[in-house]
């Protein structure tokens, strides 16, 4: 898993939202990646839903967020509707390649590495493109109230 100080990998991947999110144009900008299991569960949905209403005052500070996991763009779109968050870009990682990139891919316990899942994590990245701070094993309920008073 990435950790404080680590380069964030370049990647780009498609939102919900239709834009295509790329690390090389978010540099010189703080940023923050959510890493969710997976769409339409009880607790995913609470975390995309408090991010989502929380997302104004994420732009208010100059710090985007998205949020990330498998499946596909439409997929994306939909889950963020269903939780009141269609400004919050959803980023669809099918091969969850991306989630590899951070270390967040967990593999099934027989090692079947395509029957894995996203192990729930967040990080807050830095305008130099660096992990500033990492937060595993996350609580859904107001973790995004968590993440907006880190970047304060």
């Amino acid at each position: 898993m990435l950790k404080p100080g680590d380069q964030v990998p370049d990647f780009a991947l498609q939102a919900g939202t239709g834009q295509t999110v790329d690390t090389s144009e978010l540099r010189g900008q703080r940023w923050v990646i959510y890493f969710y299991p997976k769409d339409n569960t009880p607790g995913c949905t609470i975390e995309t839903g408090e991010f989502g209403r929380y997302l104004p005052e994420f732009v208010t500070r100059e710090v985007n967020v998205f949020g990330c996991s498998v499946g596909d763009v439409d997929a994306k779109t939909k889950f963020a509707d269903a939780c009141g968050a269609p400004d919050l870009p959803l980023l669809a990682d099918p091969d969850h390649q991306v989630a590899e990139l951070f270390g967040v891919w967990k593999t099934s316990p027989d090692g079947d590495n395509s029957s894995g899942r996203v192990a729930r994590s967040t990080f807050l990245v830095g305008a130099d493109g660096r992990v500033e701070r990492v937060w595993e094993t996350v609580n859904p309920a107001g973790h995004a109230a968590a993440v907006l008073a880190a970047v304060s």
